[in-house]
């Protein structure tokens, strides 16, 4: 997604702390989503690489990175602060990412990860000269909001994933780069692109079988309660869409690797003294419960009916 940022050195820029601190858009619902997808895959030992195609500040390579196995291979790809090749592509470079710049990205990803991905200062268009074919499982695609680069970068990770890998496309409906809705259902229509899911800003999808995936996520969201969903049929061929207002960020932190403590300058609290302390309250009985909510909820008139008929039934 895109939007003009205050001109500022990467010097000037805050060292982020938190995710939430680093500048960019992804939400909660994809924050949850690609971390069940990179466990879903984990936990079924599947192999590959990570990559992404247009980093912006960091962000999502961010949550990415702390996601990566050993072994493994994390390759982002982004124009950074290099001239773009075509007219068109300087123009939006210009226009959302003029304050983008190589050093920051990497402020902002070193102040949670020890060390950097794999980086290509470049086109997208290139990353296929420095990734294998067949050797990633998981690919965000957030470069050019143009079509013929959507459309490009889509056929380049298609040879890229491995048989069972996940594509995921930003703002394939935002209404600001209809080029990238274009491309992604697109693919969808003419190149085997198969849906598994959809959020309010990105689109998951495989040239595998979504099937499985489907049918495991939509498991793991009934089993937690607080993401809505449901299922649409694009082309005879299901689609989960889903919605994750109000729902818990991931909860394990962001990065590998954990800061030092940090010592609490506040004093330390004393225990309350013995003499100070309150007994016990008595459990109260799921009966006398119910008894005082409806004496404070039912009208005056069998309020007053049900305290009467309590006392008769003491003095008997």
């Amino acid at each position: 997604m895109t939007a003009p940022i205050a001109d500022q050195s990467a010097e000037q820029l805050p060292r982020p702390t938190r995710l939430s601190d680093v500048k960019g858009w992804f939400f909660t619902a994809d924050q949850l989503l690609f971390d069940w997808f990179l466990a879903h895959q984990q936990d079924r030992s599947e192999p590959g690489d990570l990559l992404e195609l247009g980093a912006y500040m960091g962000k999502s390579a961010i949550f990415l990175g702390a996601r990566l196995r050993p072994d493994e291979r994390f390759t982002v790809c982004d124009l950074f602060d290099s001239p773009a090749e075509d007219a068109s592509n300087s123009k939006e470079m210009k226009k959302s990412y003029a304050t983008l710049t190589r050093r920051a990205f990497e402020a902002n990803y070193l102040a949670f990860h020890e060390e950097l991905p794999t980086v290509i200062q470049g086109l997208s268009s290139v990353v296929g000269d420095h990734v294998d074919e067949g050797s990633v499982r998981f690919a965000h695609i957030d470069a050019s909001h143009l079509y013929e680069h959507v459309h490009g970068d889509i056929l380049t990770v298609r040879k890229l994933l491995t048989a069972h890998g996940v594509v995921v496309m930003d703002d394939y409906r935002a209404e600001h780069c209809p080029g990238v809705a274009a491309a992604t259902w697109q693919a969808v229509a003419n190149e085997g692109l198969r849906p598994i899911c959809i959020t309010g800003t990105k689109f998951y999808g495989t040239w595998g079988d979504p099937e499985p995936l489907q049918k495991a996520l939509v498991e793991w969201i009934t089993s937690r309660g607080d993401i809505w969903h449901e299922v649409q049929y694009v082309n005879d061929a299901p689609l989960v869409r889903l919605s994750a207002k109000g729902a818990a960020e991931p909860a394990h932190p962001v990065s590998r690797h954990k800061p030092a403590a940090r010592t609490s300058q506040r004093p330390t609290a004393r225990a309350p003294k013995a003499s100070a302390a309150r007994p016990a309250a008595r459990p109260v009985s799921s009966r006398a419960a119910l008894r005082r909510v409806a004496l404070d909820v039912l009208p005056p008139v069998v309020t007053r009916a049900l305290v009467k008929a309590r006392r008769r039934a003491r003095t008997h």
